[in-house]
């Protein structure tokens, strides 16, 4: 999972003084929302226990280069775990999301200009990487 997460300026920007104090910290949201997700996944099921394997851990990306092969080692990630030959196989991925034109939240202009423009950005995708590097340096 990929997410971006708003400067304090950012953050001062776009919402009233009062609506700060309510803001809780990154980690607690994310906490919050596996919590409750394992929740609903352990009742939907009549199962108990974690969900995940490990804790998740956080990555800060400095760069666009860096950016560009996080974002296509996730689109990726089921093509090298077997599901599928190739990112647009995968009805999950946001690879989907980006290369449509549907109404979506995710910043795809962002993405798109990662790669350069959305023929690029297919192209890169074309070529099957196994990121031996990037996996190393995230300790998976």
């Amino acid at each position: 999972m990929l997410v971006r997460i708003k400067t304090f300026e950012e953050i001062l920007q776009t919402h009233e003084e009062y609506e700060i104090k309510k803001i809780i910290p990154p980690h607690q949201s994310f906490g919050n929302l596996f919590n409750a997700y394992t929740k609903s996944i352990n009742k939907s099921f009549n199962r108990h226990g974690a969900l995940f394997e490990r804790p998740f851990k956080r990555k800060h990306i400095d760069n666009d280069a860096y950016l560009q092969n996080v974002i296509k080692y996730i689109h990726y990630n089921p093509v090298n775990h077997g599901f599928c030959q190739h990112p647009i196989e995968y009805p999950w991925s946001s690879y989907l999301t980006c290369i449509s034109e549907k109404p979506t939240k995710l910043k795809r202009e962002k993405v798109i200009s990662l790669f350069g423009n959305i023929d690029d950005l297919i192209q890169s995708h074309n070529q099957n990487e196994k990121f031996n590097d990037l996996e190393k340096y995230l300790n998976l």
